[in-house]
């Protein structure tokens, strides 16, 4: 049996949690938004076509900041087209995903539907065919009160108070080749500098997140994020991670060990952008957004590319419509824990994405909405997690893995809240037995009960389907215990859970 002892301590500290760190993302892609989130005629939508089922489910989920509306998707996305009567918009070809276009959700409905989750809109500009005076007239839009054409015809489209959007993506994965409108560092560095700077001349307010790597196996990782930063540095606030995970040739054992990667993926962007800094002898500090994070099979994806032809752009497909097992809830589990153990420099997150594409919250057509394995993980951190996060000092035994070698088979992350409750985020990645883990509180001596819940079965590979919306679900674990200041819990392999200290 592993066996791991942690170590909890106030005056150790990662840095404050962010409600950010819990965003999610909506992109005009698949069923995302159509038969998605917005379905009239659906049991559960209201007046205004939003499913109430799946505002329950992401109320329920607890995501903060939304980004929207993409992703590829806005690289080719002119959001006038988003605005005015809904009957008289365009159907546009949507290059990103193969698909048309309907724009009968556009900027208005989506704050509509943002309103009813209490979400925060985070809106991305597109820089692939477009430029500094697309993205003016969109803040202008979006956050002068009027006097101006584009202000008065937000109000003249119904919403007299501005937007106020304050989180800008300036474009999406710009280093793919993929991506319309896909260019160098050097000249999307010089073009983001340009954008920044002029609409910051409109409101001061702005933050906004530049265009780093797609991933971290791209080959101009690193010298993309140095060069963007030399010519953005004292423009932004942000610069962007994007990074997906998938169980590849059945190697279980690396796949629930993701959160490794995603841990030096994190650090080697902090390196390269504090480099920048030093190089500029520049007070600033650049924070991470890491708004683009999932498990997502994307083999199968890539699998139908190019089985298109030119009269096929249908409207809504099913795409990357990923049905999630334990397996992939529990590396989403220690995604989780790797994020909140960078709570210092990532302050932003998104989980990619919410409804139907690669996400926690599946609906049917005229049916019901239900609950992903991955659902589970994120909802049980993002209602927990407040306060600070806190250096959780680990010795654990280890695991083999193909790709990242020896790694230890206990991840954990700690947050503590400002009354003083203790959350504890645990993955076991064994996938041979359980592992026994003890904590010593003794900085934390007021505290005195332990409750734990987690995700785990005995098939890993067990999911929520339409026909069994109900087969995972978190599961208590009732072998943690606390005597003085000794936590001791048993974690069932291939598990996350989660322990509250009061």
């Amino acid at each position: 049996m592993t066996r791991a002892h942690l170590t909890l301590h106030p005056a150790f500290r990662v840095g404050a949690v962010d409600r950010r760190l819990f965003g999610g993302f909506v992109e005009h892609l698949g069923r995302h938004i159509y038969d998605g989130i917005h379905e009239p005629g659906h049991p559960t939508a209201g007046p205004d076509g939003f499913r109430r089922d799946v505002v329950e489910l992401v109320r329920e989920l607890g995501v903060t900041t939304i980004r929207y509306p993409g992703g590829n998707f806005v690289s080719n996305h002119r959001w006038e087209d988003g605005v005015g009567p809904a009957g008289e918009r365009p159907r546009r070809l949507d290059l990103a995903w193969h698909s048309t276009e309907t724009n009968r959700v556009g900027l208005h409905e989506f704050q509509q539907w943002l309103d009813l989750v209490g979400g925060e809109l985070m809106l991305a500009v597109n820089l692939g065919t477009r430029g500094v005076p697309e993205a003016l007239d969109l803040l202008e839009y979006t956050n002068v009160p009027s006097g101006t054409t584009r202000s008065d015809q937000r109000r003249a489209n119904g919403r007299e108070e501005p937007f106020g959007v304050t989180m800008w993506c300036l474009g999406n994965e710009m280093d793919g080749p993929w991506q319309v409108g896909h260019r160098s560092a050097d000249d999307y560095g010089k073009l983001a500098s340009q954008v920044a700077k002029a609409m910051r001349l409109v409101d001061n307010r702005l933050q906004f997140v530049v265009c780093g790597s797609s991933g971290r196996n791209m080959p101009t990782f690193g010298a993309w994020e140095r060069t963007v930063l030399e010519h953005t540095y004292d423009d932004v606030e942000y610069i962007s991670c994007h990074a997906y995970y998938q169980e590849t040739d059945g190697d279980l054992g690396s796949f629930l060990a993701s959160g490794v990667d995603m841990a030096a993926f994190i650090e080697e962007v902090v390196a390269t952008a504090d480099h920048v800094r030093a190089v500029k002898r520049s007070g600033k500090r650049i924070q991470i957004s890491f708004d683009e994070w999932n498990v997502w099979y994307f083999t199968r994806w890539n699998a139908q590319e190019g089985t298109f032809d030119i009269g096929d752009w249908p409207v809504a497909p099913r795409l990357l419509e990923d049905v999630y097992t334990v397996a992939d809830a529990v590396t989403v589990g220690g995604l989780l824990i790797t994020l909140l153990n960078h709570a210092d420099r990532v302050t932003s997150a998104s989980l990619a994405q919410l409804v139907n594409v690669i996400a926690p919250i599946m609906t049917e057509p005229g049916g019901p909405a239900w609950r992903q394995t991955t659902f589970f993980p994120f909802s049980l951190t993002s209602r927990a997690a407040r306060g600070t996060a806190l250096a959780v000092t680990i010795d654990a035994g280890t695991v083999t893995t193909k790709r990242y070698g020896e790694v230890p088979a206990v991840a954990a992350a700690a947050t503590v809240d400002d009354g003083g409750t203790v959350h504890l985020f645990l993955q076991n990645r064994d996938t041979t037995g359980p592992a026994t883990v003890t904590v010593d509180l003794t900085g934390f001596p007021e505290l005195s009960s332990a409750t734990a819940t987690g995700i785990w079965d005995d098939d890993p590979y067990a999911a929520n389907t339409l026909t069994e919306p109900d087969r995972v679900t978190p599961r208590p674990n009732d072998t943690a215990s606390i005597s003085g200041n000794i936590v001791t819990i048993t974690l069932p392999q291939v598990s996350w859970t989660r322990i509250t200290l009061a």
